[in-house]
């Protein structure tokens, strides 16, 4: 640099201050040397529960929990819901300081994928090491991230396994609107309110399909991020993780709980299944933590829908429901074996 364009430099610096990036460079996934080098520090072997809210994530990870191999806790929200992980690294003075080449720490290459992943390996661990358990895991559902969910999963952990749980986005669509109506929530819109206070007052003409819980939009707009999610999380699952990744429905964990989870303890390489597992997973199953909440909450609301069962949407979708329903995802229910065919 000539001693004019210094001068410049040194002086723009002065009246303007010095510019910064607008935005950092990709993080880098971490290398396959770089995942065996972690693992030498965490060597637990890990897995992650994901699913749209409101699909049974929380019961599974309940049960997936009771093995004596298996730890799984849950929302941390690693990748499911920002501020993501990667937010920790995300900013161009954060590369800066992982990359600069007066960093010998790095080896010439930027620290941030293993600065991520030991981060989220010490929190998973830590728990798991005060249960005595060395297969540990995360539970966070996701609603709206979608395939980027996976892609995020895969850059910091090519090696982990994926478990998805999926449940009919009808019962879904109805068990999201009555948390909203149970919280009374602020993304309530005035035509929501009419519709819950007009449900708190003449409950049964919305239960034999007279009126509707849903205004069009809540409609829509549910059924579209269900179906999306659904979609883009199992065929990015399927595409980078291959045979770490199994999927299961809800409606089947409630059905053979036991089958269920003997597949998925298997899948997570537990040694051994014992029998007596077969009780404590139906004790575990008679609890709901989610229902004694919402009733504390809003008893009201809250006793007008059975919680955690299948089918609800039978008795409380309309016509012009299952009509919005099918134009956004019927398509999607057809695919993982909820019906047939759109006739239904």
């Amino acid at each position: 640099m000539s001693i004019f364009s210094r001068i410049r430099s040194s002086a723009r610096i002065l009246l303007k201050g010095e510019l910064q990036k607008k935005k950092r460079n990709p993080i880098p996934a971490i290398t396959p040397e770089e995942v065996a080098e972690v693992k030498q520090f965490f060597p637990r072997e890990k897995f992650f529960v994901l699913g749209h809210a409101r699909s049974g994530t929380t019961l599974l990870m309940r049960l997936l929990r009771l093995h004596g191999d298996v730890h799984c806790n849950y929302q941390a929200h690693f990748f499911t819901r920002k501020p993501t992980l990667k937010s920790l690294v995300d900013t161009p003075d954060i590369e800066e300081w992982l990359t600069r080449k007066s960093n010998r720490w790095n080896q010439g290459r930027d620290l941030s994928p293993l600065v991520l992943r030991a981060a989220a390996d010490f929190i998973m661990e830590r728990d798991a090491a005060r249960e005595g358990k060395h297969i540990v895991g995360d539970k966070s559902p996701s609603s709206t991230i979608h395939a980027q969910v996976v892609r995020d999963a895969h850059a910091l952990y090519p090696d982990a396994k994926i478990l998805y749980i999926v449940r009919d986005g009808r019962d879904v669509l109805i068990s999201e609107r009555f948390r909203n109506f149970v919280e009374e929530s602020k993304f309530l819109t005035p035509e929501d309110k009419r519709i819950l206070s007009d449900l708190k007052t003449d409950s049964a003409s919305f239960s034999d399909g007279r009126r509707s819980i849903f205004t069009e939009t809540s409609i829509r707009n549910i059924a579209k991020r269900w179906a999306d999610d659904v979609s883009e999380i199992d065929f990015e699952s399927k595409r980078l993780y291959g045979a770490n990744y199994i999927s299961l429905r809800y409606e089947d964990l409630l059905a053979e709980p036991f089958n269920e989870l003997l597949r998925l303890w298997k899948f997570l390489g537990v040694k051994k299944v014992s029998k007596t597992l077969e009780k404590q997973l139906l004790d575990e199953m008679s609890s709901n933590p989610d229902e004694e909440w919402q009733a504390k909450r809003n008893e009201g609301i809250a006793s007008f829908l059975p919680k955690g069962q299948a089918g609800n949407w039978q008795r409380l979708f309309t016509a012009r429901d299952k009509t919005l329903f099918k134009e956004m995802a019927g398509d999607v229910l057809v695919r993982w074996g909820y019906e047939k065919d759109l006739n239904w």
